[in-house]
C-alpha cells in the first residue's frame, strides 16, 4: 500500500511539473523593414514621357533638344536620390514632379483639355515590397496628382479617389493647390479644336472604336509619363501620372490610376509603367500580365515586356508602350509605337536617352 501511495504521488509531482513549465515561444519569421535589410550597390532608374507617332521628320531639332533635356534633368533628380541611398518611392515623386511642372508633356502643367475645355488628371503610385499603392482620377486643381497618389497610398485606408473627394483630402493633407487656369497651355488647347474638327468630320463612321478612340491622340503621341526605380534596399516602385485622353468626356478614366493596368511594382518581379492607349492597357491588364509572365512563366523581364506590349497589346488593337525594372535592375523600354520618349540610368551613371526607334548612349557620369 505504502508502495502505490508513493507512486501515486512521484506521478503527481510529475504532472504538476510538466503543466507548470513555462513553454518556450516558437519562433516566426519577421517581415524585414528597409532599416533590417543589408544596402547594396545595384540601382537603377528608367522614365517615359509618352508614346505615339513620333517621327524624326515631324520634330524640330530644337523641340527635340528640349525634350531630351527634360528628360535627362528628371531622371538625374531621381537617381541623385537613389545613389544617396533614397528610396524608390522617393526618386519616382521628384522625377515625376520635374515632367508634370513641364509643359512638354501630358501631365501636370502640360495637361490635355477635355471635351468640355477642362483639365483632369490621373496619377498612381506603387510600392513593390508591400504591395501598397495609392491612385487619384480626375482631379483639377493639384499642382502634383503623383504627391496626391501618394499620400492616398500611404495615409488613406484607400487605394484610389477621384473627382472632389481627392481634392478635398489633397487640402487635407497640405498638398500645393492651384487654379484651374495654371494647366492651361495655348498649344494643348488648339489640339483640342482640332480633334473636335476631326471628331465632327468621323461623326457618321460605323467603327465600334471610335468611343476610345482619340484621332490627334493616336496620330501624334500619348503623353503620359511614368517612372520606375530600384532602391539600394532592393526595393522597387512604379509611379505613373497623365492628362488623360484630349477630348475625353464623360469624365473619362484611363489606366494610369488603375492598378495592374498602367501602374504595377512587385519586389517578387518587376515594377511597370504604361503609356499608350488606356482602354487597350485597361482591357488587357497590361502592367500586371507582364509581372505575372515573369512569375508564372518564369520569363525574363524582357521576355516578358516583348511578349505583352509586341503581341498580346498589338493584337487587341492597343498602341503604347512600358518602362519597367527588375529586381535585379535589368530594364526594358519596349513600346509598339513609332516612338517613346524614354530614358535610362544605371547605377554606373550611365544614361541612356530615345526619342524613336533607335537609342542614343549620351554619356557616363562622373563619379
Amino acid at each position: 500500500m505504502k508502495k502505490l501511495l508513493l507512486l501515486l504521488c512521484l506521478a503527481l509531482l510529475v504532472a504538476c511539473n510538466y503543466a507548470t513549465e513555462e513553454k518556450k515561444p516558437i519562433d516566426k519569421p519577421q517581415k524585414k523593414t528597409t532599416s533590417d535589410k543589408v544596402e547594396t550597390d545595384n540601382f537603377g532608374i528608367v522614365i517615359h514621357g509618352g508614346a505615339g507617332t513620333i517621327l524624326k521628320e515631324n520634330m524640330t531639332d530644337s523641340m527635340e533638344i528640349a525634350y531630351k533635356e527634360k528628360l535627362e534633368e528628371a531622371i538625374r533628380v531621381g537617381h541623385e536620390i537613389l545613389a544617396n541611398g533614397g528610396t524608390a518611392i522617393d526618386a519616382i515623386q521628384s522625377t515625376i514632379n520635374i515632367l508634370e511642372d513641364s509643359p512638354l508633356f501630358n501631365a501636370g502643367k502640360g495637361a490635355v483639355f477635355t471635351n468640355e475645355g477642362t483639365n483632369e488628371m490621373d496619377a498612381a503610385i506603387m510600392d513593390g515590397e508591400t504591395l501598397n499603392a495609392g491612385a487619384v482620377a480626375g482631379v483639377t486643381t493639384v499642382k502634383n496628382p503623383i504627391n496626391l497618389a501618394f499620400q492616398v497610398m500611404e495615409n488613406s485606408p484607400h487605394v484610389l479617389l477621384s473627382g472632389n473627394g481627392a481634392e478635398l483630402f489633397a487640402k487635407e493633407r497640405e498638398l500645393e493647390i492651384v487654379e484651374p487656369s495654371y494647366f492651361y497651355t495655348e498649344n494643348r488647347f488648339q489640339s483640342l479644336q482640332k480633334v473636335k474638327e476631326a471628331e465632327k468630320m468621323k461623326a457618321d463612321t460605323t467603327d465600334n472604336r471610335t468611343a476610345f478612340y482619340d484621332p490627334y491622340i493616336k496620330e501624334s503621341k500619348f503623353g503620359t509619363v511614368g517612372c520606375v526605380a530600384l532602391d539600394k534596399n532592393g526595393n522597387i516602385a512604379a509611379g505613373t501620372s497623365t492628362g488623360g485622353m484630349t477630348n475625353k468626356k464623360w469624365n473619362r478614366i484611363g489606366d494610369v490610376p488603375i492598378i495592374g493596368a498602367g501602374t504595377y511594382a512587385n519586389n517578387a518581379t518587376c515594377a511597370v509603367s504604361g503609356t499608350g492607349w488606356g482602354e487597350y492597357f485597361m482591357r488587357g491588364v497590361v502592367a500586371y500580365d507582364i509581372s505575372a509572365m515573369m512569375e508564372y512563366k518564369k520569363m525574363s523581364l524582357e521576355e516578358a515586356a516583348k511578349k505583352v506590349i509586341q503581341n498580346k497589346l498589338t493584337e487587341l488593337g492597343g498602341e503604347g508602350g512600358i518602362v519597367a525594372i527588375d529586381n535585379k535592375g535589368n530594364i526594358a523600354m519596349e513600346f509598339n509605337s513609332a516612338g517613346m520618349y524614354r530614358a535610362a540610368m544605371n547605377k554606373k551613371g550611365e544614361l541612356t536617352i530615345g526619342i524613336y526607334k533607335e537609342n542614343e548612349k549620351v554619356e557616363e557620369e562622373n563619379e
